[in-house]
């Protein structure tokens, strides 16, 4: 788990390096990695242009398939609900993440603050949900990402 959560940290340091937001995902299948994206809302002029988004958007390509329900999301952040229903929808059944929501919103993230445990619920998804995946490190890519000039929360 901490190898992918790594693979996810790292391309949102690349992100940050490049006036991205701290946002990085990482899609694995058993052991190989699939697919791994930070967020280029941004670089993109794209609103959707989220890290998990773009993670499934190349797994789906890469796999050939809208079915990813043998794969598991890696993030540095829980997903928004964009992102949770994305994953709900490619039958994602495994999601770990590292900083909550309420972390992202801390740094001045426009985050509609429901939990995926909340959508989990509401929903009634099958998800699985491992929360709190190294976030004392997970954080340190927002304290990093707050202390550029050009940072810019959406």
């Amino acid at each position: 788990m901490k190898k992918f959560m790594l693979l996810a940290m790292q391309k949102a340091e690349g992100g940050i390096k490049n006036g991205q937001t701290p946002f990085g995902a990482c899609i694995a299948k058993g052991s190989k990695v699939i697919a791994c994206a930070h967020n280029g809302v941004w670089k993109n002029t794209d609103i959707t242009a989220h890290a998990e988004i773009r993670a499934i958007r190349a797994a789906c390509k890469k796999l050939k398939t809208i079915d990813l329900s043998g794969c598991v999301l890696y993030s540095t952040c829980e997903p928004c609900p964009m992102c949770f229903s994305a994953c709900h929808w490619a039958g994602i059944p495994k999601v770990v993440y590292g900083c909550r929501i309420s972390d992202a919103k801390g740094f001045g993230f426009n985050e509609l603050e429901i939990t995926a445990d909340k959508m989990k619920k509401t929903g009634k998804s099958r998800i699985k949900l491992v929360g709190d995946c190294m976030r004392k490190e997970n954080l340190e890519l927002f304290k990093a990402w707050a202390k550029r000039r050009d940072s810019q929360a959406y």
